[in-house]
Protein backbone atom coordinates (compact mmCIF):
# COMPACT_ATOMS: atom_id res chain seq x y z
CA UNK A 1 0.00 0.00 0.00
CA UNK A 2 2.63 2.33 0.88
CA UNK A 3 4.38 1.83 -2.32
CA UNK A 4 0.96 2.67 -4.62
CA UNK A 5 0.67 5.78 -2.06
CA UNK A 6 4.16 6.65 -3.15
CA UNK A 7 3.48 6.00 -6.81
CA UNK A 8 0.53 8.10 -6.74
CA UNK A 9 2.21 11.06 -5.34
CA UNK A 10 5.24 11.05 -7.27
CA UNK A 11 2.24 11.20 -10.24
CA UNK A 12 0.50 13.84 -8.58
CA UNK A 13 3.87 15.81 -8.64
CA UNK A 14 4.45 15.14 -12.05
CA UNK A 15 0.79 16.73 -12.66
CA UNK A 16 1.67 19.87 -11.11
CA UNK A 17 4.88 20.56 -12.41
CA UNK A 18 2.99 20.04 -16.24
CA UNK A 19 0.07 22.44 -15.13
CA UNK A 20 3.28 24.65 -14.02
CA UNK A 21 5.05 24.57 -17.16
CA UNK A 22 2.07 26.02 -18.66
CA UNK A 23 1.83 28.55 -16.72
CA UNK A 24 3.44 31.51 -19.54
CA UNK A 25 3.35 34.35 -21.08
CA UNK A 26 1.63 33.21 -24.15
CA UNK A 27 -2.26 33.51 -23.31
CA UNK A 28 -3.50 32.57 -26.48
CA UNK A 29 -6.78 30.52 -26.47
CA UNK A 30 -5.14 27.53 -27.39
CA UNK A 31 -2.24 27.87 -24.48
CA UNK A 32 -5.40 28.81 -22.18
CA UNK A 33 -6.72 25.40 -22.87
CA UNK A 34 -3.65 23.01 -22.52
CA UNK A 35 -3.39 24.70 -19.15
CA UNK A 36 -6.58 23.74 -18.38
CA UNK A 37 -6.21 20.60 -19.18
CA UNK A 38 -3.43 20.29 -17.43
CA UNK A 39 -5.31 21.83 -14.55
CA UNK A 40 -7.78 19.06 -15.19
CA UNK A 41 -5.51 16.16 -15.37
CA UNK A 42 -3.74 17.40 -11.99
CA UNK A 43 -6.96 17.49 -10.18
CA UNK A 44 -7.39 14.05 -10.88
CA UNK A 45 -3.57 13.09 -9.81
CA UNK A 46 -4.37 14.79 -6.70
CA UNK A 47 -8.04 12.45 -6.11
CA UNK A 48 -6.27 9.31 -6.79
CA UNK A 49 -3.45 10.54 -4.41
CA UNK A 50 -5.89 11.22 -1.70
CA UNK A 51 -7.65 7.82 -2.01
CA UNK A 52 -4.04 6.18 -2.26
CA UNK A 53 -3.12 7.88 0.80
CA UNK A 54 -6.76 6.88 2.40
CA UNK A 55 -6.40 3.09 1.42
CA UNK A 56 -2.59 3.23 3.30
CA UNK A 57 -4.14 4.33 6.49
CA UNK A 58 -7.02 2.23 6.32
CA UNK A 59 -4.23 -0.73 5.76
CA UNK A 60 -2.07 0.75 8.68
CA UNK A 61 -5.13 0.90 11.28
CA UNK A 62 -5.70 -2.68 10.34
CA UNK A 63 -2.22 -3.47 11.12
CA UNK A 64 -1.68 -1.29 14.30
CA UNK A 65 -5.10 -1.41 15.97
CA UNK A 66 -7.16 -4.55 14.19
CA UNK A 67 -10.07 -2.37 12.99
Amino acid sequence: MRLFYKKAIDEWVETIRAEEALATPDHSMIAMEHWDAAHLREHDAHTKATEAREAYQDALRGVNYGI
